[in-house]
């Protein structure tokens, strides 16, 4: 039987102890209000017709670059999108940027231990490698584990998160075949230079600083964004065979832009976010073992507005993923880098789209000293005409081990009543096995690309502030590649191999509406990742889970609450390691106490409960944090 992904960095492979309790009956009521929630938002008449709308009851018209990698009205567009702004990241506090996602429609995270520790981002059920990352256009991903470090991202930087969610590797090529993620760092504006300035404090020795400072004159804009996080932790691990100390966590992050716009035609921006994470963990009963993950992403672009209807960007990117692990002898170190060369025609009621892209990968791990490349060619056109929305996209990537991989997809978007629109969607993606797959001491250089092919029906319905969708999807894997028997590699403990085959379906549930002097929203997924060779679920993913959400304004403060709730996981492949469901309850309070000061306050996870999202590690229980922040406006 398959052995479970490899969910942890490689170095450390975790022992496993039985799991929590089952999901409490308040989870199953909490699931059974979200579910209704969208009945609330359905008024008896609509008034004015609406194209579509996204999950969470954003403004229509605002602008997206996520789904075709070209600015457009969220509107315009057929893609399952969602999208996280500045207020919403604000509200968090110290958290991570997987704990704005996990309040998303289609995502579940989980995390072996606390802050800083390997963390995993499920969208749509698909593994956390099938997710391609983006940090401003730059690309981040970990040629060693797959998938993007998610805990070496520093969320206070951050001013706004899209979410696409389906595959997309027709626009982006290898790995986007569970969806897409793009963060947006704070940008510049025109005007007087804006500092602000930032303390946070909490439990558990917890302590935030901030600092930064954005303006522009002269063509420029420019942005500067400083950053350092740190707490005592907790311990993450209660096993008698690890060390019994808390798992600190500490971080520096820095994140800068600056642009300059020629004329009208012409803008030139760079941007750059980097972090250095040191963090506890325990692989052992008397070491204090640490982790250590840097990260930056560097990018230069030139943006040209030739006439009305054409324009081009021109884009060099770089990304580094390097993680460490003392007084264990492990490092390995990730180096990307992108040269993106895109085209847009505008005509009419037409959008056409041409792309050139090369990326190169290149991996130091060990005795690995390995690199690659991909060439490819993407085409993209889009019609937006009455109540009728098209977009097409074909790619064509040349792998420089692989040979050549075609993708493509297509969706169509009917507004066939007020407010009322129907979905369509089909489409196929592909990931290339990473080089500590193919080449490491567990490595079989004969893999083979996995694949996979999606097809999706939505329905959506907006009027003002209440919206409601449905999603149903079905994404078929094959040659999913899974850490198997011994066999066709140099190691004993096992080796990766194209033995497994996967069905991620589901429906996704959401809703926004306004009772009163309450803004409500909530999702509910009812989900089936399974893998079909042996008929199982995969591992650390639940069959049900969702949100529900409240805010309003009283006595000058702004109040809000969110529920959390998940059914049971299994930690592992053959379903016999249970992680019991949860519940969680968080709350939040923002004022401004002074001029230019606001002062902002959270309690998470409310009731203190117990769960596990990785089977011997801890989460955190109940913590609070007070900030203050200075921004003259």
């Amino acid at each position: 039987m398959l052995s479970s992904l490899l969910l942890t960095r490689p170095c450390a492979r975790p022992a496993l102890t039985p799991g929590s309790r089952l999901v409490p009956s308040a989870s199953t009521l909490a699931l059974a209000v979200v579910a209704a929630l969208p009945l609330l938002s359905l008024p008896a008449q609509a008034q004015q017709a609406q194209p579509g709308a996204d999950t969470e009851g954003k403004n229509l018209q605002e602008m997206v670059v996520t789904a075709n990698r070209i600015a457009q009205p969220l509107s315009d567009l057929v893609a399952d999108m969602s999208i996280i702004d500045s207020q919403t990241i604000a509200k968090q506090g110290p958290g991570s940027v997987a704990d704005v996602l996990a309040r998303v429609p289609g995502i579940q995270i989980s995390r072996n231990g606390g802050p800083g520790t390997t963390t995993s981002v499920f969208l749509r059920g698909a593994d956390s490698r099938f997710t391609a990352v983006y940090v401003d256009g730059v690309r981040m991903d970990s040629q060693s584990t797959g998938g993007a470090s998610w805990q070496s991202i520093p969320l206070a930087l951050i001013d706004r998160i899209e979410v696409l969610r389906g595959p997309a590797a027709a626009v982006y090529g290898s790995d986007a075949m569970g969806g897409v993620v793009q963060i947006f760092t704070k940008k510049g504006e025109g005007g007087v230079p804006q500092p602000y300035v930032g303390l946070g404090f909490g439990n558990r020795g917890t302590f935030t600083a901030e600092a930064g400072i954005s303006g522009g004159a002269d063509g420029w804009d420019y942005a500067l964004g400083l950053n350092r996080s740190q707490t005592d932790g907790f311990n993450a691990r209660t096993v008698a065979t690890a060390n019994p100390d808390k798992d600190d966590y500490r971080s520096n992050a820095v994140s800068g832009r600056l642009g300059y716009q020629i004329n009208r035609q012409h803008r030139l921006e760079a941007t750059l976010l980097a972090s250095d994470v040191n963090s506890g963990y325990d692989s052992s009963l008397t070491e204090d073992d640490r982790s250590l993950n840097k990260m930056h992403a560097l990018g230069l672009n030139w943006q040209a507005q030739w006439t009305e209807q054409y324009s081009t960007k021109l884009q060099f990117t770089q990304s580094r993923d390097y993680y460490e692990t003392r007084p264990s002898p492990y490092q390995t170190d990730t180096r990307l880098q992108n040269y993106l060369f895109q085209n847009e025609w505008r005509l009419g009621v037409h959008t056409l789209t041409a792309a050139l892209e090369r990326r190169d990968d290149a991996l130091t791990n060990g005795g690995i000293d390995r690199d690659r490349h991909q060439n490819a060619l993407a085409l993209g056109y889009g019609l937006n005409s009455g109540p009728h929305t098209v977009q097409l996209n074909l790619r064509r990537d040349d792998d420089s081990e692989f040979g050549g991989k075609t993708t493509g997809s297509a969706a169509y978007g009917y507004a066939f009543a007020t407010n009322w629109r129907a979905t369509a969607t089909v489409g196929s993606a592909f990931r290339v096995p990473t080089l500590y797959q193919r080449f490491s001491e567990y490595g079989d250089a004969s893999l083979r690309p996995e694949k996979s092919r999606n097809a999706e029906l939505g329905l959506r319905w907006a009027q003002g502030a209440d919206s409601f969708s449905a999603t149903a999807y079905r994404n078929r894997i094959t040659n999913l590649i899974n850490f198997s028997s011994p066999g066709s590699c140099d190691s004993e403990f096992g080796c990766y191999a194209n033995v497994g085959k996967a069905r991620l379906e589901g429906i996704t549930l959401a809703a926004t509406t306004k009772l009163g002097a309450f803004n409500l929203h909530g999702s509910v997924d009812f989900q089936n990742p399974r893998d079909t060779e042996n008929d199982k679920l995969l591992a650390r993913r639940a069959k049900r889970y969702a949100t529900l959400g409240a805010e309003t304004r009283a006595a000058g403060w702004t109040w809000a609450a969110d529920m959390q709730t998940s059914a049971k996981r299994f930690d592992n492949a053959a379903n016999t390691n249970v992680l019991g469901g949860y519940t969680l309850f968080n709350l939040s309070a923002q004022t401004e106490v002074a001029k230019d000061v606001n002062l902002i306050a959270r309690i998470n996870n409310l009731a203190d409960k117990r769960y596990q999202t990785a089977r011997t590690y801890a989460t955190e229980g109940r913590s609070v944090y007070v900030g203050v922040k200075w921004m003259p406006r």
